[in-house]
């Protein structure tokens, strides 16, 4: 198997794709109602990569290096047949591990088939257990026992281990910490918390509402004596902290207080079929062209390797640079610069 690299030496390994850019909430820090609404304008089907040409380009990536394909969204569970694009996937010569994130609303219904398919693990995003603050996140008329159900569904097909994703934002959930880590505490779930990330637009993201992830571990720490854990391997977003008294462990994703640009390995496919290699992109390459215009397997490597080469992706460091924020985390001679350029892709539309 061959490998890429890019400006910086970091390898592919990680390719996220984004199954629809649609979804059936509206959290303001992906999906805001007042961008998303009634009359936005989403993707045709015709328009979005069919389960074939996404395993044909998975398949291409693979002999790439890429190893793990996660799926997301928009909710990647409200396109249909799912279970048939994971055993696509399952079939293909370098795949070690296919993950997919979700909101969990539709996830006991399809947890069984996308088990059966090859599908390895979930993760569900959940901000809070308070059911009204719930759907004020949400900013939709939805069940929180819809999700804990849609969890539990999860354990029990066996896609573990189930990751549960917390966005803390400062003066919206951040009281609700304590209480989530409580709930997983001794369950087999890993609960995790994110730093609000200026992805995108439209989700009126403001430094004032990070809470950085070492105040949320110091928090918990407080409360549950917490001891730092190894990666399991290079290239992990979380920062992983297992309890002292062994009730489990928590992961903590810093990319705003404590940038990881130097490690990641992560390209991102949208549902129309433009690679991106940075959360914080700009633009994509697009490759649903040369998979519909008849272009070799040869000619797709052959132009992700030259993408993918050519990448010098680091925004998070770069901002923090220019702000005097994570310092450590970057070489020191890192040019100060302006990262508030053109228009960023919208999370909702490459997965996060």
């Amino acid at each position: 198997m061959g490998g890429a690299r890019d400006t910086l030496g970091r390898p592919l390994r990680d390719l996220r794709i984004s199954l629809t850019d649609r979804c059936n909430m509206r959290c303001g820090y992906c999906m805001p109602r007042e961008v998303f609404g009634r009359d936005f304008q989403f993707l045709p089907r015709s328009e979005l990569l069919s389960f074939e040409e996404i395993t044909r380009f998975v398949g291409v990536a693979a002999r790439l290096g890429v190893a793990k394909v996660r799926l997301t969204g928009g909710e990647p569970l409200l396109r249909r047949g799912v279970p048939e694009l994971v055993a696509m996937l399952r079939a293909l010569e370098g795949i070690e591990d296919i993950a997919l994130t979700t909101n969990g609303l539709l996830l006991e219904r399809h947890a069984e088939a996308l088990k059966r398919a090859g599908l390895d693990r979930v993760t569900v995003s959940l901000d809070t257990l308070e059911e009204d603050l719930f759907r004020t996140i949400a900013d939709t008329a939805v069940s929180l026992e819809r999700v804990l159900g849609g969890i539990d569904a999860a354990l029990q097909a066996g896609l573990e281990p189930v990751k549960v994703n917390m966005v803390v934002r400062r003066g919206v959930n951040d009281r609700c910490v304590l209480d989530m880590a409580e709930h997983f505490r001794g369950r087999p779930e890993i609960l995790r918390f994110i730093e609000f990330m200026d992805v995108g637009e439209s989700n009126g993201w403001r430094r004032e509402e990070v809470v950085p992830a070492r105040e949320i571990v110091a928090s918990i720490s407080e409360r549950w004596p917490l001891r730092p854990l190894s990666p399991h391997r290079g290239g992990e977003v979380a920062s992983r902290w297992a309890y002292e008294d062994g009730q489990g462990e928590i992961g903590v994703i810093s990319s705003v207080s404590e940038p990881f640009c130097h490690g990641c390995t992560r390209a991102r496919l949208s549902a129309e079929g433009k690679l991106y290699t940075c959360l914080f992109a700009t633009t994509g390459s697009d490759m649903r062209a040369l998979l519909r215009d008849g272009a070799g397997d040869e000619q797709l490597e052959a132009r992700l390797a030259a993408i993918w080469g050519g990448r010098s992706d680091r925004y998070s460091e770069l901002r923090a640079a220019a702000e005097g924020h994570g310092a450590g985390t970057r070489p020191t001679h890192a040019p100060r610069v302006a990262t508030k350029r053109k228009p960023r892709v919208e999370m909702s539309y490459i997965g996060g």
